[in-house]
């Protein structure tokens, strides 16, 4: 009976957390629903057990991920593609964090079969890509951090999340003008919303570099 009541008690505490989204112990972790990391837990740990210490699943579908730059990686996959690696869209982009065929070549992947069955590339690939977009807007990042253009606080995270999604250049035109000039990709995501959705997290872990390659 014990044993019961302590299992239900857990239960009541997941629910709770997941419900609104989170972690009401402590607000500064972030808790998203990841309903890939359990197969990624049960089919790629196996073959690739040094992403088991970026991975350990809480619950059935659930991670608490603090807003670092683990946090804000997961947060980007979960919007591109739920975290699945093997992910591929109806405009043909590609894994976990959906690049395209161009950008990879850029990093030095020529590969796509490759890359989206080798979980350990893609993780490297997209902290390249932010390293990247960090020297390429480094001006950028510099100027517009701290300054809100049409009512959202730009920060450094908001800025490398919409290069992913739109490209540095685009991301300069939207800082640039002040947010007159934005960019919407074939979903509907804009500059904007990526600014507004992933703002706040630090990703200074990561520092910037001209023409990273794998």
């Amino acid at each position: 009976m014990k044993r019961w009541i302590s299992f239900l008690g857990h239960l009541v505490i997941i629910v709770v957390l997941t419900s609104f989204g989170k972690n009401v112990v402590n607000p500064e972790v972030e808790v998203i629903a990841l309903p890939e990391i359990s197969r990624v837990s049960e089919n790629v740990l196996v073959a690739y057990p040094k992403l088991e210490l970026q991975y350990r699943p809480y619950a059935e579908n659930t991670v608490f991920l603090k807003k670092g730059f683990q946090g804000f990686k997961e947060a980007i996959a979960f919007k591109e593609s739920q975290g699945n690696y093997s992910a591929v869209n109806t405009l043909g982009y590609l894994g976990k964090y959906q690049f395209g065929a161009n950008t990879l070549k850029l990093l030095g992947v020529y590969d796509t079969n490759e890359f989206l069955n080798d979980p350990i590339l893609q993780e490297n690939i997209f902290e390249l890509n932010v390293s990247r977009n960090k020297w390429i807007l480094r001006r950028d990042i510099k100027r517009f951090a701290g300054k809100r253009i049409n009512g959202i606080t730009i920060s450094e995270s908001g800025i490398v999340a919409a290069a992913h999604l739109a490209g540095a250049g685009n991301v300069k035109k939207y800082l640039r003008s002040y947010g007159k000039t934005d960019f919407s990709d074939a979903y509907g995501s804009t500059v904007a919303y990526y600014m507004k959705r992933f703002r706040g997290y630090d990703v200074s872990s990561v520092k910037p570099i001209h023409n990273p390659r794998i």
